[in-house]
């Protein structure tokens, strides 16, 4: 069976009692050891990491990583915005956006990094601020996701632009008066050492038939191991594999390229949890399942229904005592047979049972994993259920509120009678 990752048996019910469920728990500690991790990621030339904020955009995070000394990846001009908002500096944040803001304008006067992720977006962008600096995205005809769900690379993938484009490029940045100072690409690229480096092979190729460009950004991609079976990136691993081929592009061309990063994931993914309570014990008959309900499913965490993605899942009873362990199903408290918690691995559409601590009505169930595209990602308000509270846990063992629970009254406010 998993095991509660950073928070005790005592600390879940404590959460409980105080901010009532469902409710995300942050774990600082975590968020600073991986933010630390992804700083000392191996370069040859420099390095920036850009948090991807689309992982778990919540202000009180943001800050942390910061603080830190990480920026921005912004994948919408609202994202921009919220950024700001929470006190991160203009220059900091970069968008790289599939929708082209609509205040475009606004967000470049304040200081924000635009990436073209497309021709039009480089020619309006163009067109606006000739004679400026501005990095494109590239698609390198190569994509590595798990599934074409998460696949961001390839003939398959709409992000970026195709490579074969080139010289439309050039023609765009010549046409505008454009410096490309900066090249991205994103592929998804796992765990294996090999893989990435042929990634950043691939890249550097690219970059190395665009002559201004003075920085390079592979992207995120780096996997987590939310489960025990699964094995995480080893930054350090992939980074020493990278560096030698940025040392021999720049003996190449003559050009020190800048490395940028771009996790989310791997930064925020194992900090989070997801506490809540069983509603109920359900079965189907001797040759049927037994389901544990939750108040919770995919009003906070969509990953399973979408990808049949797994995360740990713990029960802690009510109160201590010995318990015995029982196979169950997981399933969320939305009126749609999708909201399953258990699915099978990589199949959103088969079940799969987990061997459990016996469970019983008014019990806590902790998911954990919680922490990247489960928030920021869920069906909010599918049921009308209210977007669910978050609460940062302090190093001392203090618990924070850094999003309060939102009320009946704030999911239609903007509704007209």
């Amino acid at each position: 069976m998993e095991q509660l990752s950073f928070m005790t048996e005592d600390q879940a019910r404590a959460v409980r009692r105080e901010f009532g469920t469902p409710v995300f728990v942050y774990d600082r500690r975590t968020l600073e050891r991986r933010a630390r991790e992804a700083l000392a990621f191996p370069n040859a030339f420099g390095l920036t990491v850009r948090y991807a904020m689309k992982a778990l955009p919540t202000a009180a995070v943001l800050r942390i990583f910061s603080g830190m000394g990480l920026h921005i990846d912004a994948s919408s001009g609202f994202e921009a915005d919220r950024a700001m908002l929470a006190g991160i500096a203009p220059d900091h944040i970069q968008v790289t956006a599939q929708e082209l803001p609509e205040n475009l304008e606004a967000l470049i006067a304040r200081g924000v990094r635009f990436n073209a992720c497309s021709l039009h977006q480089l020619e309006v962008y163009g067109r606006l601020f000739p004679g400026t600096e501005i990095s494109v995205r590239i698609n390198p005809g190569l994509g590595s996701g798990h599934s074409n769900r998460t696949n961001v690379g390839g003939p398959s993938a709409s992000f970026g632009i195709w490579h074969e484009h080139r010289e439309e490029i050039l023609s765009l940045a010549a046409k505008h008066a454009l410096r490309l100072s900066g090249m991205h690409s994103h592929i998804g690229s796992g765990t294996d050492p090999e893989i990435w480096l042929h990634c950043a092979q691939l890249s550097l190729g690219i970059a190395e038939r665009l002559p201004e460009v003075r920085r390079l950004s592979l992207g995120g991609g780096f996997k987590v191991a939310r489960m025990a079976v699964e094995r995480s990136a080893d930054l350090q691993e992939i980074g020493r594999r990278i560096r030698p081929e940025f040392e021999a592009f720049a003996q190449k061309t003559g050009r020190a390229l800048h490395l940028e990063i771009e996790p989310g994931t791997y930064l925020t993914a194992n900090a989070g949890a997801l506490v809540c309570s069983v509603i109920d014990v359900v079965d189907t008959g001797k040759d049927g399942y037994t389901f544990i309900k939750v108040n919770s499913g995919m009003t906070e965490i969509a990953r399973p229904s979408m990808y049949g993605a797994q995360h740990p899942i713990i029960v802690v009873p009510d109160r201590p005592e010995p318990r015995g362990q029982g196979h169950y199903l997981v399933v969320g408290h939305c009126c749609e047979s999708g909201d399953i918690l258990t699915p099978e691995p990589g199949n959103p559409e088969g079940l799969l049972q987990r061997l459990l601590t016996e469970a019983r009505i008014g019990d806590i169930v902790v998911i954990e994993g919680a922490g990247a595209y489960c928030a920021s990602m869920a069906s909010k308000n599918y049921n009308s259920f209210p977007e669910c509270a978050e609460v940062l846990l302090e190093p001392d063992g203090t618990l924070a509120l850094i999003r309060r629970r939102q009320t009946l009254q704030q999911i239609v406010q903007n509704e007209i009678m």
